[in-house]
Order: C-alpha cells, then sequence, then structure tokens
C-alpha cells in the first residue's frame, strides 16, 4: 500500500506539500536536523557494536577444568555414605535397621 503511494512523482509532490501545511515551514528544517543528528548517532553506536565484537568474542577463555579420579570419588561419598549411617545408628540408638554399610545394595535387605 504504501509502495503505491510513491510511484508517480506527483504523488511524492503531494504528499510533501501535505507535509509542509502539516508541520509549518518554520518546524520542517529543524525536524530535518534532528532526523539527521539521530540517524548519525545511531549509525556511530553500531559501528561501536561491530568494533566491540570481535574483542568480546576473543576474551572468553575456556579454563580446562580439573576432574577428579572417578574411582577416588566414588570411594569419598562411600566413606561419607558409611559415616552418616554409623552417625544415625548411635542416635537412634539401637544398630539392626536392615541395611548393612558394606553391602552393595544400600536398601532394606530382603529376608528369605
Amino acid at each position: 500500500m504504501i509502495g503505491d503511494l510513491f510511484d508517480s512523482p506527483w504523488k511524492i509532490l503531494i504528499v510533501a506539500l501535505v507535509i509542509i501545511v502539516l508541520f509549518g515551514s518554520r518546524k520542517l528544517p529543524h525536524a530535518a536536523r534532528s532526523l539527521g543528528q539521530s540517524m548519525r548517532i545511531l549509525k556511530t553506536e553500531v559501528q561501536g557494536l561491530h568494533e566491540d565484537e570481535p574483542a568480546t568474542q576473543a576474551e572468553p577463555q575456556q579454563v580446562p577444568v580439573p576432574v577428579p579420579d572417578a574411582q577416588a570419588q566414588i570411594q569419598t561419598l562411600q566413606a561419607q555414605v558409611d559415616n552418616l549411617r554409623q552417625h544415625a545408628v548411635a542416635a537412634n540408638g539401637h544398630g539392626s535397621g536392615g541395611y548393612q554399610a558394606g553391602s552393595p545394595a544400600y536398601g532394606p535387605q530382603e529376608m528369605d
């Protein structure tokens, strides 16, 4: 619809006259100047963003995190679980809860 508005020089002239009548000949130079300044500010900001992009992309470097030995980590966690169970048994005052600290399956043991 707007593309059809500017397809002939007469339509452009009519639109220009309507703009001059609406805004007045005194305000048009000031409006054009303000629009030009805004365009320059936008252009410099966009250029600044493009200049900053390579610097920000190059800065983050991945620091390799040392991965602890999986078996050592499992043994540490196993010792913590055993320690917690011992404290729980001592707090309850009885040792028979259906759990065995050394067994691989940590759940209630099935009775035959």
